[in-house]
C-alpha cells in the first residue's frame, strides 16, 4: 500500500478542518442575521395586535350606545377619541354600508364596504393580521359592534407603521456589520489555530513515519497540556515500549539461537571424532554416545520450552477446564522426587483440598515442574524444598520455597526475563536454559494471577503464585 506524503496528509486535514469552520461561520452568521430580526417582527406583530385590538375594544363599546348608528351619530363619538396613531378607521352598520371614514382621499362613507374583514366582524368574527414587507407593518383589525346582544355594525382599523420597519432595518444593518467584522476575525483566527494544530499534526504525522522505518529512539517534544500534548506524550510512551519490545525480540533470537548451537555444535563436534576416528575404542566411542544424547536431551528441553513461550505468546488453542491443582501438584511431585533422590534434596507438601481453578492444564503443570525442579537443582544437598497450597478468600496460592542459595538481590528484578541466568556457569551444568522461570511467569499472567519472589529469613528462596479460584464442581468432593 502506497503511503501518502506527510504533506498531503497535513493539506487533507487544515482543507477538512477550514472547510468545517467556514460552514460553521456561515450557520452562525446567517443565525445572527436572521433569528434577531424574525424575533423583534413577531414582537411587533404581538404588540400591534393588542394594542389594535384594545383600540378596536374601545371604539365598539363606545359605539354600542346609540340606539342607531348614523352618519351623524358616529362622528360625534369618534370625535371624542384618539384616532393619531392610526392610518385609516371605518366604520359601518349592519348592512356594512360606510357610516364613517377618515381616508384623507375619497372616503366612503355612503357607499358599501368591499372589505371582506369587515363582513367577518359583522358575521361575529375579530379579525387581526399584520404584514411586514421590510419597509413597514400593515396591521388590520375589525370587530363587531354590538348592541342588546345584536350586531349592528362594525369597526375596521388599519395601521400603515414604518417608523418600527425602520427600526428593525437598522438592526439588521448593524447585525449585517458586526457579524462580518465577526466572520472576517474568525476566519483569520481560524486559519492561524488551523495552521498551528496542522503543524503539530504534521510533526506527530512525520514521527509515525519515522519510527515505523525503525527508528525507535526518535520522540516527539511535548509542550502544554491539551490534547495532542497527551497525544504526544502517549506517542513517546509507546516508541519507547516499541524500542523495548525490539530489543526483547533481538536479544531473544539471539539468545536461542545461542542456546540451540550449543548443544548442536557439541553433537556435530562429538559426531565427527566418531566418524574421523579409525581405532577408537569401545568406551571412549560409549562416552562420547552418551554425551552426544545428552546434549539431545538438553536440545529437546530447549525446544519445549520455546515452544511453550510460542503457545503462551500467541494465546491461541489453549483449552481451559476447571481443575483440582491439588492432582496437578501431585503428579508434577512424583515426576520430580527421582531427581530429588538423585541431589539428596527432600520434597515436603502440603496441599488443601478444593484448590479449583480455571485453566490449562499443561501449563499449570508447567508453572509447578519449573518452580519446584528450580529450588531442587539448586538446592544444596540435604536441603529440603517446601511445597504449600490452600485458598485465601477467591484465590488459591501455591509457596514453593527451598533452602537452597538464594537469589542476589541485584538479580531479582530480571529472573522472569527469558534467557536470564543468576549464575550462567552453574545454569549451564544444571542443564538450565533461562526459560524457566519467565514460562512460569507468563503461564501465569495468561491465567490472570500473579507471582512473586522473596528471600526467607533462614536462608533460601521462596516463590508465591496467586490464581483466581473457581467454584468447586456441583456434588464433586476432593479426596
Amino acid at each position: 500500500m502506497k503511503k501518502l506524503p506527510v504533506k498531503s496528509i497535513t493539506n487533507s486535514v487544515q482543507l477538512k478542518f477550514a472547510v468545517t469552520f467556514l460552514i460553521l461561520i456561515a450557520v452562525l452568521t446567517v443565525f445572527l442575521n436572521t433569528y434577531p430580526t424574525i424575533a423583534s417582527r413577531d414582537l411587533v406583530f404581538s404588540s400591534k395586535k393588542v394594542s389594535l385590538q384594545n383600540q378596536a375594544g374601545v371604539m365598539s363599546s363606545s359605539l354600542s350606545a346609540p340606539e342607531d348608528l348614523t352618519s351623524d351619530t358616529v362622528p360625534e363619538v369618534m370625535d371624542q377619541l384618539d384616532l393619531r396613531s392610526l392610518t385609516r378607521v371605518i366604520v359601518t352598520d349592519e348592512n356594512a354600508k360606510i357610516l364613517y371614514d377618515t381616508a384623507q382621499f375619497d372616503p366612503g362613507v355612503g357607499r358599501t364596504a368591499m372589505l371582506s374583514e369587515i363582513y367577518r366582524a359583522l358575521n361575529g368574527d375579530i379579525v387581526c393580521y399584520s404584514v411586514y414587507d421590510g419597509n413597514a407593518f400593515m396591521t388590520r383589525e375589525a370587530m363587531p359592534i354590538r348592541s342588546g346582544g345584536v350586531t349592528v355594525g362594525a369597526v375596521y382599523l388599519y395601521e400603515y407603521d414604518a417608523s418600527q420597519a425602520e427600526l428593525i432595518k437598522s438592526i439588521q444593518t448593524k447585525l449585517r456589520g458586526v457579524s462580518l467584522v465577526v466572520s472576517a476575525a474568525a476566519i483569520i483566527l481560524m486559519f492561524i489555530f488551523s495552521r498551528a494544530l496542522t503543524l503539530r499534526i504534521t510533526e506527530l504525522a512525520k514521527a509515525t513515519r519515522i519510527v515505523s522505518e525503525g527508528d525507535y529512539d526518535h520522540r516527539i517534544p511535548v509542550s502544554g497540556h491539551d490534547e495532542l500534548s497527551e497525544l504526544g506524550i502517549e506517542f513517546n510512551s509507546l516508541t519507547s515500549r516499541l524500542k523495548e519490545t525490539e530489543e526483547l525480540r533481538r536479544r531473544f533470537v539471539s539468545d536461542a539461537s545461542h542456546e540451540l548451537k550449543t548443544p548442536l555444535a557439541s553433537i556435530r563436534l562429538l559426531s565427527d571424532s566418531i566418524v574421523n576416528s579409525e581405532n577408537m575404542d569401545v568406551d571412549t566411542m560409549r562416552d562420547f554416545v552418551t554425551d552426544i544424547e545428552t546434549e539431545a536431551e538438553r536440545l529437546q528441553r530447549t525446544t519445549e520450552k520455546l515452544l511453550s513461550l510460542s503457545r503462551i505468546d500467541s494465546g491461541t488453542s489453549l483449552t481451559r477446564e476447571r481443575l483440582d491443582l491439588k492432582k496437578v501438584t501431585e503428579k508434577t511431585l512424583k515426576l520430580l522426587h527421582p531427581l530429588a533422590k538423585e541431589t539428596h534434596v527432600s520434597i515436603t507438601a502440603a496441599l488443601s483440598k478444593d484448590c479449583f481453578v480455571y485453566g490449562n492444564e499443561d501449563l499449570l503443570y508447567r508453572v509447578i515442574f519449573n518452580l519446584a525442579e528450580n529450588a531442587i537443582k539448586y538446592n544444596m544437598p540435604g536441603g529440603t524444598v517446601r511445597i504449600l497450597l490452600k485458598t485465601e478468600g477467591d484465590e488459591v496460592v501455591l509457596t514453593v520455597e527451598d533452602t537452597g542459595i538464594g537469589i542476589p538481590d541485584e538479580d531479582v528484578p530480571h529472573i522472569f526475563t527469558r534467557f536470564y541466568r543468576v549464575d550462567k556457569a552453574r545454569s549451564t551444568d544444571a542443564g538450565g536454559s533461562g526459560l524457566g522461570l519467565s514460562i512460569a511467569h507468563d503461564a501465569v499472567k495468561l491465567h490472570g494471577g500473579e507471582i512473586g519472589v522473596e528471600k526467607r529469613e533462614e536462608g533460601g528462596t521462596r516463590f508465591i503464585v496467586r490464581l483466581p479460584a473457581c467454584a468447586k464442581p456441583e456434588g464433586g468432593e476432593t479426596k
